[in-house]
């Protein structure tokens, strides 16, 4: 039962002109996104986090690392390729407003499920392999650390979304009712029975409440006492 912190990059120069970077090497956080990954990082320094890991892509990079400079004591720092974009194939470095045009827009937004990417790779196999990755890395972090232990994963929107799906048990063709802005903190608990999603897209509020014991291993009947954190300072879910 460790605990998960699924963290979106900060804000790209791609994100602010709508362009698609998917895999696009040298793509980076513009000021906003600097800014973005910092607040995030102080954020997370009030977590002992032992582990950090990102997607290989420059802008995952550089926001793990704001989270891993703000941190008392250096978690460990992991790349993980099956955390990396989504292949778009040919739609990679393509503007949105012109990709809204193509037929494959309308199944993206509404069947994702059935959505494979022009020289790319589908929907459901980028679901696949981040899932299988995120789960992978938990384990091994609760074996190693314990079930109190709180680890954070750097990726990016469609990614993180997928992940959240499947701690749902959503379908993946309802995924697009996800939102997960830049440097956003999405919280998921791998429990023996089932995931538990504590949070989702937080951009704000105080997370030393993550600092406490490992949550229990089933889900409170009545919803529980929740807990110490001052009622002004509990993380905002904002969508």
């Amino acid at each position: 039962m460790a605990t998960v912190l699924l963290v979106r990059h900060g804000r790209t120069t791609a994100n602010a002109t709508g362009v698609l970077a998917g895999r696009t090497p040298g793509v980076s956080l513009d000021q906003t996104g600097r800014d973005q990954a910092a607040r995030t990082g102080e954020r997370l320094a009030a977590v002992p986090v032992v582990a950090v890991v990102s997607s290989p892509l420059e802008r995952c990079a550089e926001t793990a690392q704001a989270i891993l400079e703000r941190q008392r004591v250096a978690p460990t720092s992991l790349v993980e390729p099956d955390l990396t974009e989504c292949d778009y194939g040919q739609w990679q470095g393509r503007a949105l407003s012109e990709l809204a045009a193509e037929a494959l827009w309308s199944t993206v937004q509404s069947y994702p499920s059935a959505a494979v990417f022009p020289g790319g790779e589908s929907m459901t196999g980028m679901q696949s392999r981040a899932v299988a990755a995120i789960r992978r890395h938990d384990a091994a972090v609760e074996a190693e650390r314990g079930p109190g232990a709180v680890w954070a994963a750097v990726s990016h929107g469609d990614i993180i979304k997928s992940i959240l799906a499947d701690a749902l048990g959503t379908h993946l063709d309802l995924f697009q009712r996800l939102e997960v802005g830049p440097a956003s903190v999405s919280i998921v608990n791998y429990g023996a029975n089932r995931p538990r999603v504590l949070a989702t897209n937080t951009v704000a509020g105080d997370l030393s409440w993550l600092a406490g014991s490992a949550p229990p291993g089933d889900a409170p009947v009545g919803g529980g006492a929740g807990t110490d954190t001052a009622e002004d300072q509990r993380p905002r879910i904002e969508s």
